[in-house]
């Protein structure tokens, strides 16, 4: 058994707007793409690796993302909610829904965790073990995988150092900036001074650590899509489609 057996927190709160009118009444999560809800995408990843313990946060529609996920015992895991919509009146934003949702994430302060949002896909990613142990062991806050920037989002988020850290505020020595691919090791000291059912992002979260030299990341080369337009939706039935 791996030193550090990471839990993971499935970000599934949001209400998909710019995906309506499918989201209206159907959970972003649970939309399919080549065949399988995409949350399950990322559930049968975690299994294949290892990971047993999964939160799953929900504020839209999050009964029906309740009873099509269950308590995760078809894939050899457990699934444990946190149910923003129903304690706290609405999504909390990611920073806000992680620092809630610790308590059922980790057992000691310093436990690292995966953080995964349920609406990108990313069906090459593996959750190796093995990055676990080189996470906890470099005591950093955060570790997040960057893609290319995409054509909607061409300016792209971070740039990374010589040294693999992350850089919010500019290029790295290669002249690059790249786009947080919403898949990434924390621990809890990334989400400190976040009260629970607090609202707070995490884009800000993330380069105040960087800033601090809290944070490293690198270049994720798999096939992966954010599913966020209709567009969207269809570049992932496309990247996934048999041939």
């Amino acid at each position: 058994m791996p030193a550090h057996p990471a839990r993971a927190i499935l970000l599934a709160a949001g209400r998909g707007q710019r995906l309506r009118p499918l989201t209206d009444h159907t959970p972003k999560p649970l939309v399919p793409v080549g065949g399988r809800p995409l949350i399950e995408w990322h559930l049968q990843a975690l299994a294949r690796a290892g990971v047993r313990d999964v939160v799953v946060n929900t504020a839209w529609l999050e009964d029906r993302l309740v009873a099509a996920l269950g308590d995760g015992s078809r894939w050899g895991m457990r699934i444990r909610w946190s149910l923003e919509g129903r304690d706290h009146g609405g999504a909390l934003e990611t920073a806000g829904g992680i620092a809630t949702a610790l308590p059922l994430l980790v057992d000691r302060p310093d436990d690292p965790f995966w953080i995964v949002s349920a609406d990108v896909l990313a069906p090459d990613f593996d959750f190796d073990p093995l990055a676990v142990e080189r996470f906890a062991a470099s005591g950093l806050d955060a570790h997040l995988w960057l893609v290319e920037n995409p054509p909607y989002h061409p300016q792209g988020d971070f740039g990374l150092d010589a040294d693999g850290l992350a850089l919010a505020d500019g290029p790295g020595p290669d002249g690059r900036r790249w786009t947080y691919a919403n898949l990434a090791l924390a621990r809890p000291a990334l989400v400190r001074g976040i009260a629970p059912g607090t609202v707070a992002r995490l884009g800000p979260v993330l380069a105040a650590g960087m800033r601090e030299r809290r944070v490293s990341g690198e270049h994720y080369l798999g096939r992966w899509a954010n599913v966020g337009t209709a567009q969207e939706l269809a570049a992932a039935q496309r990247l996934v489609a048999p041939g």
